[in-house]
């Protein structure tokens, strides 16, 4: 329970820290972000979202403005991973 409580807090510093990036809308492996950050750092909260909900990763879909609409990718889908333009996709360590 503590762990679960230390995890939830720091998530939330983070979030913080993003430059005010937020979920907005999750429908089943489906996301939308809206965010200020730099690109690179959205990809890297869409991947981390996706990883914590068992998936491999995010594969963005489109971009407008403040808003990026992915989905997260399980491994056995055999879909690549589509990165926002300009980002690199780091490799998860086992």
């Amino acid at each position: 329970m503590k762990k679960i409580l230390l995890l939830t807090a720091l998530s939330s510093l983070l979030l913080a820290g993003c430059s005010s990036t937020q979920l907005g809308m999750s429908m089943g492996n489906m996301r939308l972000i809206n965010s200020s950050a730099p690109p690179q750092e959205v990809m890297d909260f869409a991947t981390n979202t996706c990883r914590n909900d068992f998936y491999q990763g995010a594969s963005f879909l489109s971009k407008a403005n403040k808003e990026y609409r992915f989905k997260c990718v399980k491994a056995e889908e055999n879909e690549i991973l589509m990165p926002i333009p300009g980002t690199t996709i780091t490799p998860v360590s086992k």
